[in-house]
């Protein structure tokens, strides 16, 4: 690899760890945005500003956006709709850090999601990645009477669909679908689904404190909009792997930010928890490091 395309892949390496500490943050800024104003209002603010804000730095190439594109991002934004009710809703009945290691769970789910939709069977990483999963999802969330609260549920849940949506992403890419079309189209659309559900769920719309309107903002611009275009560029000069074990660092300062910013306690059962949940994530991964082409000609 030439000088220039490793200061290249450094560089992006560096921003998609970026990412992952924007995306950490936003944990702690949902959950400080929703005390003050109700779920599906925030999603619908933070969707919809966040794919206006896109549609106008791209309006040259939006303008060419072709029927295919068009219906793969109205199809992503109703999956993100369910995944992001889900997660945000569920934010509300658990804590910050919870969540964000609850949410990195995705990562050993995705193997198996896609055996579902691929017919191709998981590997013996992703099946140890999955029993661990588990195993760190039991020390992390379920209490004293072997249930778990209704706010880990529904982060589960946000998982399953998050897995189906990068799965689903997957499939686009290989249709050469422009993602910057898929992108806008996906935020603007989930922006209006969950604006439809805030007009008939919660007719009442609160006016957020400034806290709440920090918060808001820190998800529109940051968030979504910065990170959704930082990844885009990145993930071009550097491999999906190593993106997505950066990326899935977001629950380390997602944890991290919740304890120092917000005062969050953890046990050292949630803990152990967390580490198993990490380690899992990394270990589904592996099968591809082992497969990264530097790697190859490091072993041969």
């Amino acid at each position: 690899m030439e000088n220039a395309d490793v200061r290249k892949s450094l560089i992006a390496d560096i921003s998609l760890l970026v990412v992952a500490v924007i995306w950490g943050g936003g944990f702690i800024a949902a959950k400080i945005a929703l005390l003050s104003i109700t779920p599906f209002y925030l999603l619908s603010f933070r969707f919809l500003c966040s794919g206006i804000i896109l549609y106008m730095i791209f309006f040259k190439k939006m303008i060419k956006i072709d029927r295919q594109s068009f219906i793969a991002g109205i199809t992503l934004g109703l999956i993100l709709y369910a995944g992001q009710t889900f997660q945000t809703v569920g934010l509300k009945y658990t804590t910050a850090g919870k969540q964000s290691f609850l949410t990195a769970s995705y990562a050993a789910i995705v193997p198996f999601a896609s055996w579902l939709v691929t017919k191709k069977a998981p590997n013996i990483y992703a099946v140890l990645a999955g029993f661990l999963t588990l195993i760190g999802i039991g020390f992390l969330s379920l209490q004293q009477n072997i249930s778990i609260s209704f706010g880990d549920s529904l982060t589960l849940l946000f998982t399953v669909v998050y897995s189906f949506q990068i799965i689903l992403i997957g499939i686009y890419a290989k249709r050469d679908i422009n993602p910057i079309h898929l992108t806008t189209v996906q935020l603007l659309s989930a922006g209006i689904f969950t604006l439809i559900s805030a007009l008939i769920f919660e007719p009442h719309m609160h006016v957020p404190d400034n806290r709440g309107i920090a918060g808001i903002l820190y998800l529109i611009i940051f968030n979504t909009t910065i990170a959704f275009l930082v990844q885009n560029v990145a993930q071009k000069y550097t491999s999906d792997t190593h993106a997505s074990i950066i990326l899935s660092l977001e629950s380390v300062f997602g944890c991290f930010l919740s304890i120092l910013l917000m005062g969050e306690v953890f046990t050292k059962k949630m803990v152990i928890g967390c580490i198993i949940i990490f380690i899992a994530v990394i270990l589904s991964k592996t099968d591809r490091l082992h497969s990264l082409p530097g790697r190859q000609s490091s072993d041969s």
